[in-house]
């Protein structure tokens, strides 16, 4: 078997954010080892260095949006990068920046499976539902919006950055560790039947059983894409995120679940968003993150 090379693109913007710094995100996580990390692993890491777009002009919301022309470039540009190396034959890895750059990536890599005839499946490993549209927001923010966005629900200048819109269906979703859903989105995200595994689910069930769920129905066809907003996980482990959430997954249930997505086999392509240095001690979220994604590529913590 060939090498796997994997394609590592900086996306620093906090452009959806409420949030200053999660533009500073690619470069911690470069800081932390990353690319050597997973060289260590056996695979072939080209670091594609940071896509361009607008500044963050921080303004108020307009007609429930905040930044939407300049989220609208910053995602056409993720777009085309994240396609371009799909279609190369690389796993690329996105290194946000927020989490409305996952509208950009994964359009992209719903284009590829249509393309190549693949069945997509969504890992979404997040403290939010992200499924907010202009109606429904009390921010305008719109890296609380990339779900609804890929599946058809918001303005066309994003609904439409891929080359089918909507980019997605729910049905190819599956969202782990919610725990924060803002008052309209939960009837937004209940009429779509996004499948949710929120946090109780993993309390009563236990991670293991939520990931056998998750990861149900996936055959050689399938290409997995995991989108790793970092607020998924519990603060007291993760304090580098500018929208914290407590009851989220403890080290060991992360671990198991990327050792679980590992497993499988079909990871193919993946975000790494809402990282925020200016949140964060001495680097320690992006040193976890890391640690992580090495797991997610086949590091165990056991001799197996």
């Amino acid at each position: 078997m060939s090498k796997q090379t994997i394609s590592l693109i900086g996306v620093p913007t906090d452009i959806g954010a409420g949030h200053r710094g999660a533009s500073m995100g690619p470069e911690a996580m470069r800081v932390a080892n990353l690319a050597a990390k997973l060289e260590q692993r056996g695979l072939q890491v080209i670091d594609r260095g940071n896509l361009h777009g607008p500044l963050n002009p921080w303004q108020p919301p307009v007609d429930g949006y905040r930044h939407l022309d300049e989220v609208v470039a910053w995602n056409t540009a993720v777009y085309t990068a994240i396609h371009q190396e799909l279609q190369s034959g690389r796993l690329p890895i996105m290194l946000g920046g927020d989490h409305c750059l996952a509208i950009g990536s994964i359009s992209a890599v719903a284009d590829h499976c249509r393309e190549t005839g693949k069945q997509l499946r969504v890992l979404w490993l997040d403290a939010h539902s992200d499924f907010n549209t202009a109606e429904a927001t009390p921010s305008g923010n719109i890296h609380g919006m990339p779900v609804a966005c890929l599946c058809g629900r918001g303005p066309q200048v994003l609904t439409g950055i891929g080359n089918t819109s909507p980019a997605i269906t729910p049905d190819v979703i599956r969202q782990i560790g919610i725990r924060s859903v803002d008052y309209g989105e939960k009837q937004l995200v209940r009429e779509a039947n996004v499948g949710i595994f929120d946090m109780r689910r993993i309390d009563e069930d236990g991670m293991k059983r939520v990931m056998e769920q998750a990861l149900d129905g996936m055959d050689d066809n399938t290409h997995l894409h995991v989108s790793f907003d970092v607020d998924f996980l519990d603060p007291s482990i993760a304090p580098g995120v500018g929208t914290t959430v407590r009851g989220g997954p403890g080290y060991r249930e992360a671990q198991l679940c990327m050792e679980m997505i590992s497993d499988s086999g079909r990871l193919a392509s993946l975000d790494l968003v809402e990282l925020n240095p200016a949140f964060d001690r001495r680097n320690a979220t992006a040193k976890l993150a890391v640690d992580l994604i090495e797991s997610l590529f086949g590091k165990s913590t056991l001799i197996r």
